[in-house]
């Protein structure tokens, strides 16, 4: 039976793993322990970043809210997929779908800032050393914040309210596990140009250019790196970065396979595969990254387990 293309639908029905039969079980328990360390381990680094005073400086003030972006963003997607898994016929209304693809928008908009403003501490500290404290002020670091979550909104509103104001009628099935903004945007009975431009402007302006532009940092800092005499220097300069160049390379070069490639080209598994990677996994290394190959991060959490496990 078709659907009735004269009425406005109220719900879509997010097909997300539903081909996968068996393997749904497994899929569930999995992304649910992926979650629960994600949000245990950027709390953690939350905690940590906000008690300890040794962590007080724009690095660890990028590193805090770039945990509570990831927090924030896995939680706009997880609850109501691991929901899906467990149901037969997995639905999700058309204001809920609105909420879920603004939050995707905002909070995957300022990772991608967050990742490049980390970027340019980086590149200042160790291209710039006699020149931080002037490049990297309070007002610069808590600026680049604001600019990054100022940059989500923008981009989550604008997407939102125009998919969102354009009919729905018939096709309500979406292939992908939640409310992209694609899968969404091609379910629309009228003209979708200029949602897809500008689609391809934000994919441009906020997963592209970044990326360029975080590689442009770290071809500065590598330069630098190889100039230090000492194999001691260099080692030191590079685990200062190490752990932001992985995340930067797991996060952004997922996503821009799959915002960037040829759209005929590519099928919902792929598709679907490649989006649990940098909105599930990638959120996950973040704390195992940023704290198991840092000093400063493990003497932190050291002391605050003194504090408050073991007493004075």
């Amino acid at each position: 039976m078709g659907d009735d293309n004269d009425t406005d639908i109220t719900e879509f029905i997010l097909l997300g793993f539903s081909g996968y039969g068996f393997f749904q079980g497994h899929l569930f328990w999995g992304v649910l322990c992926i979650y629960v360390v994600t949000l245990l381990g950027n709390s953690l680094i939350v905690l940590l970043t906000l008690a300890d005073s040794a962590l007080h400086s724009p690095m660890y003030f990028f590193l805090r809210h770039f945990s509570v972006v990831e927090i924030l963003y896995t939680t706009t997607i997880v609850p109501r997929m691991l929901a899906d898994l467990r149901s037969s016929c997995p639905t999700i209304p058309l204001a809920s779908c609105f909420t879920q693809l603004y939050f995707f928008a905002l909070f995957g908009i300022a990772e991608c800032c967050l990742l490049t403003a980390m970027a340019y501490d980086r590149y200042a500290a160790i291209c710039c050393p006699l020149h931080y404290t002037t490049l990297m002020s309070q007002g610069t670091y808590t600026g680049l914040v604001g600019a990054s979550y100022l940059a989500g909104v923008i981009s989550g509103t604008t997407h939102s309210i125009f998919i969102f104001t354009l009919p729905f009628r018939g096709a309500k099935t979406i292939h992908h596990f939640l409310c992209d903004i694609l899968p969404v945007l091609r379910l629309a009975t009228a003209s979708t140009f200029w949602g897809e431009v500008g689609n391809l402007f934000v994919t441009i302006t906020f997963i592209f250019v970044p990326f360029l532009l975080i590689v442009a940092s770290y071809a500065c800092i590598l330069a630098t790196i190889l100039g230090v005499a000492t194999s001691q220097g260099r080692q030191k300069l590079f685990s200062t970065c190490s752990s932001h160049l992985f995340v930067v390379i797991l996060f952004f070069g997922t996503a821009t396979v799959a915002y960037m490639r040829p759209q005929a080209d590519s099928f919902g598994n792929t598709d679907q595969i490649l989006t649990l990677v940098y909105t599930v996994v990638t959120p996950m290394c973040n704390p195992f990254v940023y704290s198991l190959r840092n000093k400063e991060v493990t003497g932190a959490m050291r002391r605050l387990m003194k504090r408050y496990l073991w007493g004075p």
